[in-house]
């Protein structure tokens, strides 16, 4: 027998209380009826005794303590999932807003994930090529890898973000199904449309499952689209065997509204205010990336940040960096010389990637390259201090060559058209192109076998099945 609940006994933000209650569950999702006829959702983020406190999903003003009956549902929030979620744009806890109606849904799916045994997962291999050759080259992204964007305000983390789902695939020779589900958290209605926009124009939204929550939205809400968006990945990757890219723009966002929730809920709070199981519940979130032994496809995350004040050491960044496999890092530096996109390389790494490039995946000279290049550009920063001291006129002729190098690695080679997407190949033939400039004396970091295959002429080939 359902039991319904006449009248609140509190409302704080988007909190609310009640008392009395039986059989109440942590996480149960709560069916509101506002004046006999507006109906909400809520979530029950805390049980105690016979009291149990409600996160509503949508603004509470027009909720009073009498004007409101409560239905708990015994069941958790769940998202309708169908193979045709793929081209669907939808709000931050899964209804549709594209104006195609509901989906004819295959079945439902509780949005915290199902428990996974970790000796199930299997090593993440092959990479996910990007179109971008700072991204594929130095910091390769490998299939079932997490690997955030640490970026800043002002810095094209979006631009960044909408050429990655617009050209990212699973290389030339690979026949296997791809997809991306995109989420964007307390994004502005602006930046919304403009992935909208992008992705309709590009050709691409057909194997593409986006989530959005504006930055008018309910802040709770905002908590549930990045579990919503892995839940409608999960069902594409295990149960219809693609292999999918989640994209999730801007965990801060995201880190934020934990953080005035835990507030309102009067928490005592951790570093900078934010809540003490900040840790743990990113990890929820991250650790939903891999491969699942015994099933097909694969979850690949790549979430993306807001350092603030470019604060690297911030909490938020912090803790994404110890729970994921790497970072790239975006700089305002490189960002002031007009180049796109400003990945700064030296501080950026994938954990992963050693493992799932070079022969047979690849192209086996890709680790050399990109030692060889992490090596040459370090060498050009010594360079330029130096230069800064004694004048770029009196450096020796190698010195100058680095010089040289470095200008035309950053010009060229991090930097590209916002529409240029450039396959592993041509990415690793540019890398040869910049270390011709340098005496092969200067390359150690690459056996000599390669350097006589590579160094003196172009090699053309395909990527290594």
């Amino acid at each position: 027998m359902t039991i319904e609940y006449l009248g609140l006994d509190s409302i704080s933000g988007p909190l609310v209380m009640l008392e009395g209650v039986q059989d109440a569950a942590y996480d149960e999702i709560v069916e509101f009826t506002v004046d006999r006829t507006k109906r909400k959702l809520g979530r029950i983020i805390e049980v105690y005794e016979d009291k149990a406190i409600i996160q509503v999903f949508e603004s509470t003003a027009d909720m009073s303590l009498e004007n409101t009956h409560t239905r708990l549902t015994g069941r958790s929030l769940e998202l309708p999932v169908a193979p045709e979620i793929l081209g669907r744009t939808f709000d931050g806890v899964g209804r549709p807003i594209d104006g195609l109606g509901e989906i004819d849904y295959v079945t439902k799916r509780d949005v915290n994930g199902d428990p996974l045994n970790p000796v199930s997962r299997e090593y993440p291999r092959n990479f996910i090529q990007t179109g971008v050759s700072a991204i594929d080259a130095l910091t390769t992204l490998i299939r079932g890898q997490k690997l955030p964007i640490f970026s800043g305000d002002g810095l094209p983390h979006n631009d960044l973000a909408a050429q990655i789902v617009r050209q990212a695939n699973l290389g030339e020779t690979s026949g296997e199904e791809f997809g991306v589900v995109f989420a964007a958290m307390g994004v502005k209605h602006d930046v919304a449309d403009y992935f909208r926009r992008t992705f309709e124009e590009s050709g691409v939204l057909d194997h593409v499952t986006m989530f959005l929550n504006l930055a008018s939205d309910p802040v709770v809400e905002r908590i549930m689209t990045p579990r919503v968006a892995l839940t409608a990945a999960e069902y594409l990757a295990y149960d219809r065997g693609m292999h999918i890219l989640v994209i999730m723009t801007d965990m801060t966002s995201y880190c934020e509204a934990l953080r005035e929730i835990s507030s309102t809920k009067q928490e005592i709070p951790s570093r900078k205010g934010y809540p003490g199981y900040l840790y743990s519940d990113l990890a929820t979130l991250y650790e939903r990336a891999g491969i699942v032994a015994g099933k097909p496809g694969s979850v690949t995350q790549i979430p993306i940040l807001t350092m603030p004040n470019d604060d690297i050491t911030h909490p938020i960044p912090d803790l994404t960096g110890y729970i994921t496999e790497g970072q790239i890092v975006l700089d305002r530096d490189l960002q002031g010389k007009t180049i796109y996109p400003p990945i700064n390389i030296l501080p950026s790494l994938s954990r992963l990637m050693k493992d799932g490039i070079g022969e047979g995946y690849t192209r086996e000279d890709h680790q050399s390259v990109a030692n060889q290049l992490f090596a040459s550009y370090s060498r050009v920063n010594e360079v330029r201090s130096l230069a800064s001291v004694i004048g770029e006129d009196d450096l020796a002729p190698t010195d100058k060559k680095y010089l040289a190098f470095g200008r035309e690695f950053e010009q060229h080679f991090i930097g590209q058209e916002k529409d240029e997407n450039r396959t592993i190949l041509e990415t690793l033939e540019h890398g040869w192109e910049l270390l011709r400039m340098l005496p092969r004396e200067e390359l150690d970091r690459i056996d000599t076998q390669l350097l006589d295959k590579y160094y003196n002429h172009t090699r053309e080939g395909d990527l290594i099945g």
